[in-house]
């Protein structure tokens, strides 16, 4: 089994049900056993194209298939869930991105790891902190990645829990 972090979003629809499906998704799966879930956060859209904010999360997983297969079951998972790739950073029901797979250093078609830009992201960096903040990216614990960037606009959600039923 490989120790690898997940990226979840949602600003389409019923996001906090978007999002606690997707980890009942991720649950019901075979080779995947979710380890830990962090708490939710509500943040601002990433990217030019104007749209409303997102609830983000970060899922830590136990897993027995390859990255690429994994990459197919995020996908697949979010295509259940309605995901639509028409538009780079528009809005989407469900995104699910592989974040970290064991530390590896991956540069395929359509799977790169580390996810490219997580340092420079808060809406990933911050719920990863919660879950893995001694998880070393690009050469630095999500801890210090995490107090190194501008966390303005990223507002806790304590009133939303991914663990349970859907």
């Amino acid at each position: 089994m490989v120790d690898a972090y997940l990226g979840l979003g949602s600003n389409l629809g019923d996001r906090e049900t978007m999002l606690r499906s997707a980890v009942a998704a991720l649950s019901e799966s075979a080779g995947v056993t979710v380890t830990a879930i962090s708490p939710v956060y509500e943040t601002p859209p990433w990217g030019p194209v104007p749209q409303g904010p997102y609830l983000n999360a970060c899922v830590a997983i136990a897993t027995s298939l390859s990255p690429r297969a994994l990459l197919d079951l995020c996908l697949a998972i979010e295509r259940r869930h309605g995901r639509e790739r028409s538009v780079r950073w528009g809005p989407r029901t469900l995104d699910i991105d592989i974040l970290d797979y064991g530390g590896m250093q991956i540069n395929e078609p359509g799977l790169a790891l580390p996810h490219p830009r997580l340092a420079e992201r808060a809406f990933v960096l911050v719920p990863l902190a919660d879950i893995a903040p001694d998880l070393v990216i690009e050469g630095r614990t999500v801890a210090a990645s995490r107090a190194a960037i501008d966390a303005g606009g990223v507002t806790a959600r304590p009133d939303i829990s991914l663990a349970g039923p859907v």
